[in-house]
């Protein structure tokens, strides 16, 4: 069998996840940080190419890493947000609107705090909890390999 390039690669494995495998394209591009291919698929295919907590484009990731690794090279993949995609930027600007919205209407509490100020607390130290109990399973799971 003929050998893959990198960038052939990564778009054979992502084809094969996908459900539009016309819509994949790869770029790539070579720089002293080493070999960069950016990818794109259709917007509705992003999750099944990141998966769950980012666990398949980690693992398209370590198989580049070994590629590369065969070719002396550094090889990189950015996943790109496709057109019309829900990446974090317009989840910021919703939560934005919704804390301005918020805010208009919140009226004062008795020690001069706004209820949203108080709410964004309460989600901040929850959110601190959550991120200490995923800490110490993460802990636990070390201890028992």
């Amino acid at each position: 069998m003929a050998e893959l390039t990198d960038q052939e690669f990564v778009e054979y494995i992502v084809k094969a996840i996908v459900s539009k495998p016309e819509k994949v394209t790869t770029q790539r591009t070579v720089d002293e940080m080493g070999v960069l291919i950016e990818l794109t698929v259709d917007a509705e295919d992003m999750g099944k190419v990141i998966g769950k907590e980012g666990r398949t484009a980690k693992a398209i990731r370590t198989l580049l890493r070994v590629i590369g690794a065969q070719h002396n090279a550094r090889v990189n993949l950015k996943i790109m947000e496709p057109e019309g995609g829900t990446g974090p930027r317009q989840a910021v600007e919703v939560s934005e609107e919704v804390s301005e919205e918020v805010s208009e209407e919140a009226p004062e509490e008795e020690n001069g705090k706004t209820l949203k100020s108080s709410l964004m607390e309460e989600l901040g130290e929850e959110e601190e909890e959550k991120k200490e109990e995923k800490d110490e399973k993460e802990e636990e799971k070390k201890d028992e390999e």
